[in-house]
């Protein structure tokens, strides 16, 4: 078996994050020892595995800025990368058969150019594509920061993506770039949704009655994450359900360092309120995983209104726990929710969003029998043990001894 080293910007809770530890343990169960270099992880908010010792993690760099005065954020990032690999190269005494980085290509030169480890690159979605471009003085930011992206990119021995739609965004940018990513998609460890959970939703939302139908949206506190989509469209919903005893659940990652964080959430409690709907709308951040699986289990239908998401990990575990999921139809969603059968799949507006949930409230039936098709459906196509194989599988070719 082969020691497997991963390389990550910031080992957080976001949906990178559970990809590189859903990794970390599949490559654990099929024998590897595996460590996560990182430059930065707070054991308060971090997946449990990270925290309790089941996946080593080794914390260099973060003396390193995340900013400068607020800014930079991508340079920095690159700068941290670089030191992890460094660190990792000649300063540990780690010595892997593989690297796995993700998310920041930035590393691979170094580990490129002072070793022959082979490099397994996952590209969750180019990061030229999710900066901003608008003005003159981001064009000249961030113009060498894209070339550098993509000439890194190519240093890798194999690039793994998330979805096909992340595949033909990955080909359609890196022109230069002519061997093919392979597709690899998350997956979920269905052990953690299985186990019981102490909590029930009305202590968590604070609700003294019950609720007859209680909608959920699990998404980072992110501009781009199109959250006031799902609190305009429940406004309308309630507009046509008068005093129906229905709720609204934010569930956001939430990282007080992030200013965008801090800022959103704001704005989305005061959507709230201008709405009139601060009695029937509870935000929740950075809840526990015994928390989120409760909601998971407890809540009526999923609400998920990113637009061209790379590939969403959230449907899937709502999808296992049999929730219906209401997604906009296009990115990764696609490829995972069945439209009219597992879910919907909407056009980003607040009236399609409306009408779909109220037409679930109304068929609780038809809802019952989407999750129990979305089940099924994450049972057969997204395993940990079919991810679990597929990694291993592409571990084994980058260790096969050449000849």
């Amino acid at each position: 078996m082969s020691k497997i080293v991963f390389l990550h910007p910031d080992l957080g809770i976001g949906g990178a994050e559970r990809l590189v530890v859903d990794a970390a343990l599949a490559l654990q169960l099929k024998g590897h020892q595996v460590h996560i270099v990182t430059s930065y992880h707070d054991p308060a908010h971090c997946f449990p595995e990270t925290k309790d010792g089941t996946i080593p993690v080794i914390v260099s760099g973060n003396w390193l800025p995340r900013s400068i005065f607020g800014r930079f954020l991508a340079l920095c990032a690159y700068t941290r990368m670089i030191w992890a690999s460094f660190y990792t190269v000649f300063l540990s005494n780690l010595q892997p058969q593989v690297y796995f980085c993700d998310q920041v290509s930035m590393c691979l030169p170094v580990l490129r150019l002072f070793t022959s480890v082979p490099v397994l690159f996952y590209c969750h979605f180019p990061d030229l594509l999710l900066a901003s471009h608008q003005s003159w003085i981001q064009k000249l930011y961030r113009a060498p920061l894209d070339w550098m992206e993509e000439k890194t990119t190519s240093l890798a021995t194999t690039t793994v993506v998330n979805s096909h739609f992340t595949a033909g965004v990955f080909c359609d940018t890196f022109k230069s770039i002519h061997q093919n990513p392979r597709v690899l998609y998350p997956s979920l460890n269905f052990h953690s949704f299985d186990r019981e959970c102490g909590n029930n939703l009305n202590s968590i939302i604070g609700a003294e009655q019950v609720m007859d139908f209680v909608y959920l949206s699990i998404n980072r506190y992110e501009r781009k994450k199109n959250l006031g989509l799902a609190i305009k469209a429940f406004g309308v919903l309630k507009s046509y359900l008068g005093d129906a005893k229905v709720h609204l659940i934010m569930v956001g990652g939430y990282d007080d360092r992030l200013v965008e964080n801090v800022e959103h959430y704001e704005e989305l409690r005061m959507l709230v309120t201008s709405l009139q709907l601060d009695d029937s709308v509870t935000f929740l951040r950075s809840p526990s995983d015994e928390t989120k699986t409760c909601l998971l289990k407890n809540c009526h239908t999923l609400v998920y209104t990113p637009d061209k998401e790379h590939f969403g990990i959230v449907p899937l575990e709502a999808m296992y726990c049999q929730l219906p999921v209401i997604a906009v139809n296009s990115g990764g969603p696609l490829e995972t929710v069945e439209d009219h059968r597992t879910g919907y799949l909407c056009h980003p507006t607040v009236e399609d969003f409306a009408e779909k949930m109220k037409y679930l409230y109304g068929n609780r039936n038809l809802a019952i029998q989407m999750g129990e098709r979305g089940r099924q459906r994450v049972i057969q196509h997204f395993s940990f043990n079919s991810f679990s194989q597929q990694l291993n599988e592409l571990v084994g070719e980058l260790t096969v001894p050449k000849i």
